[in-house]
């Protein structure tokens, strides 16, 4: 989860304070807010979310709550950064910002069905390819935590649905390798052997060993004994997977 919520965190602040002005603002509601920004890039996020706080005391405009919610976020206050974001929304629903803050933060609630809903609504509010193409990776982390959630529970098609959908939106190399791993089980071998090799094509993160470990599985269901050697041994150089391998290739020989 703190990998992940790292991923998220340069999305969930599209706009930076700088680009937020407080134009058309009752001017001490506006300096407030102004200082509290301030405060915000200095990292003194209690001090930001107090001048916000008070901002709020004179005027209800929807930039002050937007950026007490990015403080209270940065302050580890999630709630009350997803309610403050809530009530940016209420005043200006067509803000794409506020709804993709909002989605990281119900992502790092591991609340992930609303996080998709957020990401999502952000997709038919934008036309910047560069704000389109990081809430798609977004939605595909949101769709694997959901699919791994499934997989946890032995609801296999379900899991299979979900990780399919992250795939569809970002080639997520851990979406890959946990479909490599249920197809293995459910002896799909093909689909296991496609989904690893596409693990390894847009691998970032993983190792490789889980994926060639999969496709060794696949291989060996398919009665390819070479092919399946050639795996486990490539997976064999991975630690995590060297004892797993190296136990499937002692069945081979």
């Amino acid at each position: 989860m703190k990998k992940l919520s790292m991923i998220l965190s340069f999305v969930v602040v599209l706009l930076l304070m700088g680009n937020m002005y407080a134009q058309e603002m009752n001017p001490e509601a506006g300096k407030l807010y102004n200082e509290g920004n301030s405060m915000l890039k200095a990292g003194n996020y209690v001090g930001a979310i107090d001048n916000y706080n008070k901002a709020l005391d004179i005027e209800k405009d929807y930039r002050i709550y937007y950026q007490r919610g990015v403080a209270q976020k940065k302050a580890r206050k999630l709630e009350d950064a997803k309610n403050s974001f809530e009530e940016c929304i209420k005043l200006k629903s067509d803000f794409s910002a506020a709804y993709n803050a909002l989605g990281g933060v119900y992502f790092q609630m591991g609340k992930f069905t609303e996080a998709i809903k957020n990401f999502e609504k952000v997709l038919t509010l934008t036309n910047k390819e560069s704000v389109t193409k990081k809430v798609k990776k977004n939605l595909s982390l949101a769709y694997t935590k959901l699919g791994n959630i499934e997989l946890g529970k032995g609801n296999a098609q379900k899991g299979i649905e979900y990780l399919k959908k992250a795939v569809e939106y970002y080639n997520y190399d851990a979406a890959y390798l946990s479909l490599a791993k249920v197809y293995s089980e459910l002896g799909e071998w093909d689909k296991s052997i496609a989904a690893a090799e596409n693990a390894l094509k847009y691998r970032a993160k993983i190792t490789k060993g889980g994926p060639y470990y999969y496709m060794g599985v696949s291989y060996k269901g398919k009665g390819d004994t070479a092919k399946a050697k050639e795996m486990f041994n490539k997976a064999k150089k991975d630690a995590t997977y060297r004892k797993t391998a190296e136990y499937e290739l002692s069945l081979l020989n």
